[in-house]
């Protein structure tokens, strides 16, 4: 048998206090569904990854891939999950977790690990010490060894005075975690199989259970609408903590907002209110000023963005070009200097690096059928309030007369007027 190390992220749950139709590890974080951030985590750290779904799961089954995905065809509890992907244990140690603890760093996954391989424990567990113990449930521990997990409405006035929490994590061999899981009962309320019953099931082998403290703000369970906003809070303040350790400054921390792939490089400077979407990466070096918001892009050193400006998928801001108050790219290229300072929308473009883009100009890059491409070349200059009807080409350093509609290609160094002209009439006395 294998002796890969394995993740099993349980992900079956419907998420009915959510009030929603879609699964709940679907739902978002940071802009990234819950069972992503735990795949991206366990990703850094384990050889194989199994995610448990409930059938008819579609959109989980995508989340997954290319990761194998187990089902579990009746929902009967949490050790009933974990053992539709017994098939992919192998030898190795096996982990398991909850897409509904979705903030588990790839740290603490490791040092689970770690704690199972120093060889005194045969199992190990995600505990945590939250500000408020609440109704979690407590582990009891003995002589540095946990030797129980009590539920909150099974535990004394002494055991719930303990603060070291249940935090659901856990971690064994695959041999061990294929027997204990096969022992384990539902003879309770709910007649559920639960996994929390192994820890009995080692202790009773004379088994050590080690426990581990995780920081509490990563093992935070979302089961609601409001759990939920409390993991995205969690998790920003999270990052905004590590982008300002890695050399990133946030202007007023409180107010912005990242996605769970934001990519930024040092020195670069960030305005109050500003928000990061998906698939974003800049460099150092960048000014991102108030109020604006980026999404699928990329933004190279030394340019400007905003304020109030909005950079939408495929967006390419080049070194030291400026994007100013409200501005939308989409799709597009903006070279090495170029700049679109006021008012302005240029989508499926490629503006050359020098260019100057004058306010209230726009690309019509959407014929009611299809969209087509506005290339704008090195130096030029489009005059305020033009609109370039794509497919349109203007040449290095041509000049776009103000309020023109430019619907035929301009070559290079030429001037374009695209517009009535003007007549003046004295006025009626």
């Amino acid at each position: 048998m294998s002796m890969q190390s394995t993740a099993i992220i349980i992900a079956a749950g419907l998420g009915t206090r959510m009030k929603s139709s879609l699964p709940k590890a679907a739902h978002k974080i940071a802009g990234q569904p819950m069972l992503v951030h735990l795949i991206r985590a366990a990703e850094q750290v384990f050889d194989r990854i199994v995610v448990v779904i409930g059938p008819d799961m579609p959109a989980l089954a995508a989340l997954a891939a290319p990761h194998q995905v187990a089902i579990q065809a009746e929902r009967l509890g949490t050790a009933h999950a974990a053992r539709q992907a017994e098939p992919y244990f192998g030898d190795g140690p096996v982990a398991i977790f909850y897409a509904d603890n979705p903030l588990v760093s790839a740290e603490t996954m490791r040092a689970l690990l770690a704690r199972l391989r120093e060889g005194d424990a045969g199992l190990s567990l995600l505990g945590m010490t939250p500000p408020d113990a609440a109704k979690y449930g407590r582990l009891v521990m003995e002589g540095g060894y946990l030797a129980r997990i009590v539920e909150y409405n099974d535990a004394s006035p002494q055991e719930r005075a303990i603060t070291f929490c249940n935090a659901g994590g856990m971690a064994a061999s695959g041999p061990d975690m294929r027997r204990w899981l096969a022992r384990v009962g539902n003879d309770n309320a709910k007649g559920e199989f639960y996994l929390t019953d192994i820890v009995a099931l080692a202790r009773q082998e004379g088994v050590n259970v080690a426990a581990l403290d995780a920081a509490h703000d990563e093992c935070l369970g979302v089961n609601s609408r409001a759990e939920l906003a409390l993991a995205e809070a969690a998790f920003q303040s999270r990052a905004r903590s590590r982008f300002m350790r890695d050399g990133v400054t946030l202007q007023a921390p409180d107010t912005v907002f990242f996605a769970g792939d934001t990519q930024i490089g040092a020195d670069t400077v960030i305005g109050p209110h500003v928000v990061f979407g998906p698939g974003v990466a800049i460099e150092g070096g960048v000014e991102i000023k108030a109020f604006s918001h980026l999404e699928g892009c990329s933004v190279k050193t030394g340019a400007v963005i905003g304020p109030y400006a909005r950079l939408r998928p495929g967006a390419e801001v080049g070194e030291d070009a400026h994007v100013g108050n409200f501005v939308e790219l989409k799709a597009a290229k903006l070279g090495k200097g170029a700049k679109a300072n006021h008012l302005t929308y240029l989508g499926d473009a490629e503006i050359g690096p020098g260019s100057n883009i004058g306010a209230g100009t726009i690309t019509c890059n959407y014929d009611g059928k299809a969209k087509h491409k506005t290339v704008i070349g090195a130096k030029a200059f489009i005059g305020s309030n033009s609109a370039l009807v794509a497919p349109v080409r203007i040449g290095d350093e041509a000049l776009i007369a103000a309020g023109s509609v430019i619907t035929q290609d301009v070559p290079e160094q030429a001037v374009a007027f695209g517009r009535a002209r003007q007549v003046t009439k004295p006025r009626k006395g």
